[in-house]
């Protein structure tokens, strides 16, 4: 007996209900013309209805201009209500009904799951649905550079990931979460190095500084934390006259002998008065000049009022600052100034005599230097 069907995809069976897959019709002996008629009408209509179902569900549906747009879910949060209401205010998609109608196909409001999703333009909705039901987040990159603060640190966190930075804080001044990593509330920052991190936008706290100390594991050795011991050092205290190193030149070639120095006060019991601990202690690092009036603030990071590395690193050091803390060479220096042709450059002297003179020379120097930029303001002005 001859016979016709309709099949469907599976996805819109899925999506539509089993009453949708197949359309039959037998053909039989007496079937009148009006008959012949609705059938053919009822096949339209059914072929017209798949290619709209396709059309919504398996092409192109969403709503922005751009090479992508990102959705975030927040942990604990979103239902799915708020979330098909995000799609639509924020135009993501075009058809929030038929996207609300997939994803309860999909079974998507059961498996919701918080994080940052990119959604590419041309997704349909089923890859949209997908994509959420799959939790497949996009991962964001962490970039530690130079940071000087444990708020610094919370902020740059607090911009790129789900925690807020008032959380980051709490967390880094709660010693019982830092007891794992052998750290306090002072030292914590010695385990942040410059890198880039990889993260989801989700992450937990302890993930993420779980990751920061993985980091530092790598880079102390037991050669690096050999080399610190031969110096009086551990990775921490390390850390911290590296941190004070990074910051008092950039000049990498005086590196090395600027530990050096440090080293040499700390063995003779020395203050090290160096003067970017003034300004942590001042949290002003904007100062381009320590005055006297400057060094007697009260903090336990005043090495001009202290003896001994202040209680936490003042920034976070580059890898060669930390080298060069390791591998100065054995000096009898015990000061140092910056060198008065402005080169970045220091001269180093063994006796305060010695270094009263260089200092004199740079600071001669520094005046005749600020009174010509003056006078150059002055004739700007005049003009």
């Amino acid at each position: 007996m001859a016979g016709f069907f309709i099949y469907f995809h599976p996805c819109i069976n899925r999506i539509c209900g089993e009453d949708f897959t197949i359309w039959t019709y037998r053909k039989k002996p007496n079937l009148t013309p009006m008959f012949k008629k609705l059938v053919i009408t009822l096949l339209i209509v059914a072929v017209l209805a798949a290619t709209y179902v396709g059309w919504q569900f398996f092409t192109d549906n969403t709503a922005f201009s751009g090479k992508s747009k990102f959705l975030y879910i927040r942990t604990g949060h979103a239902t799915w209500p708020e979330v098909l209401k995000t799609l639509r205010d924020s135009h993501f998609i075009k058809s929030p009904m038929a996207f609300d109608l997939v994803a309860k196909r999909l079974e998507l409001p059961q498996h919701l799951q918080a994080g940052r999703y990119e959604i590419k333009k041309g997704m349909s909705l089923i890859d949209i649905a997908r994509l959420l039901r799959n939790g497949k987040q996009t991962p964001v990159n962490l970039v530690i550079t130079k940071l000087r603060t444990k708020e610094n640190l919370a902020a740059l966190i607090g911009r790129k990931l789900e925690c807020d930075s008032a959380t980051v804080m709490a967390w880094l001044n709660n010693p019982d979460s830092l007891q794992p990593y052998g750290l306090d509330t002072s030292t914590v920052m010695a385990m942040i190095y410059p890198n880039t991190y990889t993260y989801f936008w989700n992450a937990p706290l302890h993930r993420i500084f779980d990751k920061f100390h993985a980091e530092y594991k790598k880079i102390w050795t037991e050669e690096r934390r050999e080399m610190a011991r031969q110096r009086g050092l551990t990775p921490v205290t390390a850390y911290i006259l590296a941190s004070i190193v990074e910051e008092e030149s950039n000049a990498r070639e005086d590196r090395d002998t600027i530990a050096s120095v440090y080293l040499n006060r700390l063995q003779k019991n020395m203050k090290l008065q160096a003067d970017p601990t003034v300004k942590f202690a001042m949290r002003d690092f904007t100062l381009k000049r320590i005055y006297l009036k400057y060094l007697t603030v009260e903090s336990p990071y005043n090495t001009y009022m202290n003896v001994g590395l202040p209680p936490g690193p003042i920034c976070t050091p580059s890898l060669s600052a930390i080298e060069a803390v390791l591998q100065s060479p054995q000096t009898d220096y015990l000061y140092f100034v910056a060198k008065s042709d402005f080169s970045g450059r220091h001269v180093f002297s063994t006796t305060y005599r010695e270094h009263l003179v260089k200092a004199k020379d740079f600071q001669k120097a520094l005046d005749l230097e600020l009174q010509r930029r003056a006078s150059a303001v002055d004739d700007i002005e005049v003009k």
